[in-house]
C-alpha cells in the first residue's frame, strides 16, 4: 500500500492548491481519460479506520502526478489524525472497465374464484427495482464520465480564466457505503471523475464515480425487486460543498 507521511501529505495538498490557478499545469496533470485505482488493502484500511458514515478523499500533487488521498473521519465528521496517508496516482486504466447494472422486476398476479369456481376478480401489480445502497444509474454514470472526458478541460479553462481556480475541487466527501462491495472477490475500485449539473448551484460540478471491480462478473443474488450495480456516485466536491 503506497502511503505519504505527514510532511509529504501536507506538501501534496499545498501543491494542488497552487496548481489550481494554472491552467497549463492542470492540462499536464489531468488527462481526462485517466482514473484512480484503489487496491483491496487500501479499501480495507479505510473501512477499518473510518468511524463515520462518510469518508474524505483529498486531491494532491506528488512527483508531477495527481494523487487521490484517503482520509478517514471520526464520529463528528472531523479527519482522524494518522501517520500514514494511503494514496492512488491518476493513471491510464490497466484494462477495460465494466459498468454493470441488473434490475429485477416482480409481477404479482392475484385471481379470486367464487365458491362456484367463477372468476370474480383478478389484478396484477408490478414491483419496481429498489436499492438499499447509493448506486448510480448506469446511463447517468456513462454520461458523466463521457462529459468529463470531452469537456473536462473546457471546465478547467473556465474556472481558471474566470474564477482564478478558486472554485476548483480540493477534496470530496464520499459515503462509506461506496466501499462496501456487492459480493465477494473484490479486486479493487476504480475512481473516475465525472461532470454533472447541480440544480442547487445552477452550474456544472465535478464528481467522483466509484466503480467496483470483481475477479468474476457481478451477478444477481436472487433477491427480487433489487437493483444490483457496481457503480456508485454520491460524492460532494469541496468547494462548493465544504462541510468536511
Amino acid at each position: 500500500m503506497t502511503t505519504f507521511n505527514n510532511e509529504q501529505y501536507g506538501k501534496a495538498i499545498a501543491d494542488w492548491a497552487t496548481c489550481c490557478t494554472n491552467y497549463q499545469l492542470i492540462q499536464q496533470l489531468l488527462p481526462t481519460n485517466f482514473v484512480f485505482e484503489l487496491t483491496p488493502d487500501q479499501i480495507e484500511w479505510l473501512k477499518n479506520t473510518n468511524k463515520n458514515k462518510n469518508f474524505c478523499t483529498e486531491i494532491g500533487v506528488y512527483s508531477n502526478q495527481l494523487v487521490l488521498i484517503l482520509c478517514p473521519l471520526d464520529n463528528s465528521g472531523q479527519k482522524i489524525p494518522v501517520t500514514d496517508h494511503p494514496y492512488s496516482v491518476l493513471a491510464k486504466l490497466k484494462s477495460d472497465l465494466t459498468l454493470m447494472e441488473k434490475q429485477e422486476y416482480t409481477v404479482v398476479k392475484n385471481a379470486v374464484l367464487s365458491q362456484e369456481l367463477c372468476n370474480i376478480d383478478h389484478n396484477s401489480n408490478m414491483f419496481l427495482p429498489v436499492s438499499n445502497v447509493p448506486i448510480m444509474d448506469q446511463d447517468m454514470a456513462l454520461a458523466a464520465i463521457e462529459s468529463w472526458r470531452t469537456e473536462g478541460m473546457t471546465w478547467f479553462y473556465m474556472e481558471c480564466s474566470e474564477f482564478k481556480g478558486s472554485r476548483i475541487f480540493k477534496k470530496f466527501l464520499v459515503p462509506a457505503d461506496d466501499l462496501t462491495p456487492m459480493k465477494d472477490n473484490l479486486s479493487g475500485i476504480v475512481c473516475s471523475f465525472g461532470l454533472k449539473f447541480s440544480d442547487i448551484y445552477q452550474r456544472t460540478l465535478v464528481t467522483l464515480i466509484f466503480i467496483s471491480q470483481y475477479q468474476e462478473n457481478l451477478e444477481s443474488n436472487g433477491v427480487s425487486t433489487q437493483t444490483i450495480s457496481n457503480t456508485y456516485d454520491w460524492s460532494q466536491p469541496c468547494p462548493p460543498i465544504c462541510n468536511i
